[in-house]
């Protein structure tokens, strides 16, 4: 699949410093701020990708199924902070929404809980097939694959009358980390969690997700200074580019983009 970059900028006293062969392109948003980013180099594909693992463990990953993947996850739990709730996820056990006492430490003074791990729901989840797709609202071409746990049997919900459950979706992360990235409510009393687990990205039915991420560094510079650099380099093949639609976002920050 194509890559995907995230603009990094920097300030005019730490500029970034550049391969000799880096490609730079000149940008200039719509405030009139100038701008030189630097292009990374696409990765090749190679036909050694992967020569680090011998061919009994590929065959082996291959075997496993997600579920046997995510066992490593048993008897721990992850917390998420959204203001004035703490969410508890415990891998097959509760997952619960919870406000502690500033006061008096660990002491709870509300809690719902949003699900009980069952076996049984997810199994008829997954009757048809082991992983799933999430469709991205934003593109009617991306999605995303992952391996769902169904949590039924919450705290009533005064609103429905019935239990709160939710869907915890595992899905891969080049990230490395463990963790709860996003948590949503809809309809009513009924969640749906987003679970980053790398340990996924191993299994062949989650490696063709994966996307490269490169980073486009881009320097500020100064008016004079960006026209002094644009008369020395005119001959070279780089490029300059009104960029109107780009977001600017803060030095030190970074935005992302997919490459059209």
């Amino acid at each position: 699949q194509d890559p995907k970059y995230k603009l990094q900028f920097h300030e005019l006293q730490d500029p970034y410093s550049p391969d000799p062969d880096t490609e730079m392109v000149r940008m200039t948003d719509r405030d009139g701020r100038k701008f030189e980013c630097f292009l990374p180099k696409k990765p090749e594909a190679s036909p050694l990708d992967g020569a680090n693992e011998t061919e009994a463990t590929l065959a082996e990953i291959s075997r496993r199924t997600p579920e046997e993947l995510l066992d490593v996850l048993k008897d721990r739990c992850f917390h998420r902070h959204e203001g004035w709730w703490t969410y508890e996820l415990c891998y097959h056990g509760k997952f619960r929404q919870v406000h502690f006492e500033t006061s008096k430490k660990d002491k709870k003074s509300q809690e719902f809980v949003l699900g009980v791990y069952d076996a049984e729901a997810t199994a008829r989840l997954h009757s048809s097939t082991p992983v799933l797709i999430q469709k991205d609202p934003r593109s009617q071409t991306a999605a995303l694959k992952y391996f769902a746990h169904m949590y039924v049997n919450g705290t009533k919900c005064d609103l429905t009358g019935a239990p709160r459950e939710t869907e915890v979706r595992f899905v891969c992360a080049d990230s490395g980390m463990l963790l709860i990235s996003s948590i949503k409510e809809s309809p009513t009393c009924k969640y749906t969690v987003i679970f980053q687990a790398p340990m996924l990205c191993k299994h062949p039915l989650f490696q063709e997700e994966r996307q490269p991420w490169l980073v486009v560094n881009c320097n500020s510079v100064s008016n004079d200074e960006y026209e002094i650099n644009r008369e020395q380099q005119r001959p070279a093949a780089s490029e300059e580019v009104s960029s109107g639609n780009i977001e600017m976002l803060p030095p030190s920050t970074t935005s992302s983009m997919d490459e059209s």
